[in-house]
């Protein structure tokens, strides 16, 4: 949707209907993926594409008979014996669109018979318009199966704009579309009526508009690997970087989206941080590892995690302080890197490190679910009675010298 954000802009300001057709889901080969959109104005003025031209013409009959009627639909294009080039694929695949109206007034407004669901679609496609054109990050959760068939909600980590028309669907799809927002994803869910987490009754397709997080891995060690693996599982864009030619290597990463041959220090000050950003520090040698940890802690990164035992760290800490690293920044330095999960192979490292991310980000306490209470998706504020005290520095921990 967001090539075609400023034509819908247009329209919405101009008073236009439309219906707008994406793609929420690909079966075998497809020449588009998943949120791509093609929209027709009531007028017949058409933007976009959802196939490469294949199943074009059919989309944009379903597009004007959801706008004549109010009514979103579903619609499933492949290949079959006897239409394949009037309504199908060429290439052999399906796709399965959603189509929904909008109407010409704005939403929220104008005459008593609007549809509850055109209003609440209006409202999550204005606010999604909104926030792509400010450049922000917004994820568009979307009814494409059961009841509710349309109802549209805006995203974002602190907010949203718009309803399902389910309570219950509302706080479960939305908890999954913060949590597909966080890692640049999108994809369909299923719930059951009441929003449960199961694989019936009410499919909802969520589209993410934002780039997937970053982690920055400096040293290219055997224990980098693994959390290269597991970072790219959890929806990392991974950069390995390391000075040393022999070991910052393709080859020795392949799970890798980048590998650098540089001092950590001259990339980390040329390439791009956000609040999105992890910073894992794997190098153990201290001339490359304080002024590394010393950008990382000044940098607006997320989390900024080094690995070491409890030696090491104590030392890497009088080295940053002496540095002149204020404690503030200290104090969001995750050393020695790692839930305490007795982890003792690079790969239960790696686990280890992904689950302290994982709760960074989400405001975990790191205890097992079976002995805490409350919601267990709670947003981070709703966790303050979970915190965990402060692990004793006799404890083993993932780190390693």
């Amino acid at each position: 949707m967001r090539e075609i954000a400023e034509v819908l802009r247009r329209w919405r300001a101009a008073g236009t209907a439309f219906a707008v057709g994406t793609v929420v889901g690909v079966r075998g080969s497809a020449p588009r993926q998943p949120g791509a959109a093609m929209a027709v104005a009531a007028d017949g003025e058409v933007v976009g594409s959802v196939s490469g031209g294949c199943v074009e013409g059919a989309v944009y009959e379903a597009a004007a008979e959801a706008i004549r009627t109010g009514v979103p639909a579903l619609a499933s294009y492949g290949i079959s014996d006897d239409d394949a080039f009037a309504v199908g694929l060429t290439c052999g695949g399906i796709i399965d669109l959603v189509v929904i109206p909008y109407p010409a007034h704005g939403p929220g407004t104008g005459a008593d018979d609007q549809r509850a669901g055109e209003r609440r679609a209006g409202v999550a496609l204005d606010a999604v318009l909104a926030a792509l054109a400010a450049d922000e990050a917004v994820a568009l959760l979307t009814v494409v199966g059961g009841d509710g068939l349309g109802g549209q909600v805006a995203v974002w980590p602190d907010r949203t704009a718009g309803s399902s028309g389910i309570a219950g669907l509302d706080v479960a799809a939305v908890d999954d579309a913060r949590g597909l927002l966080a890692a640049g994803r999108s994809g369909v869910r299923h719930y059951g009526p009441q929003g449960q987490r199961r694989p019936d009754a009410i499919g909802v397709f969520v589209q993410s508009f934002a780039p997937p997080p970053r982690m920055l891995v400096f040293g290219a060690i055997d224990y980098a690997a693994a959390v290269v693996r597991i970072g790219r599982f959890l929806g990392y864009r991974v950069t390995v970087c390391d000075a040393r030619p022999v070991f910052a290597t393709s080859r020795r990463f392949p799970d890798a989206d980048e590998v650098v041959c540089e001092r950590p220090t001259a990339y980390l000050d040329r390439t791009v941080v956000d609040a999105r950003t992890v910073i894992c520090v794997l190098t153990h040698d201290p001339k490359f590892d304080i002024p590394v940890l010393r950008a990382a802690l000044r940098s607006p990164a997320h989390y900024v995690g080094a690995m070491g035992s409890r030696r090491t760290h104590a030392d890497r800490l009088r080295r940053l302080r002496d540095s002149g690293v204020a404690e503030g920044d200290l104090a969001r330095l995750h050393s020695p890197i790692g839930l305490d999960l007795g982890s003792r192979t690079p790969e239960e490292t790696a686990v280890s490190i992904a689950a302290e991310i994982i709760q960074s980000r989400w405001g975990g306490s790191g205890r097992p679910l079976r002995v805490t209470s409350g919601r267990l998706h709670a947003d981070p504020g709703e966790r303050a009675d979970l915190a965990e005290p402060a692990t004793d520095p006799a404890t083993p921990s993932a780190a390693v010298d």
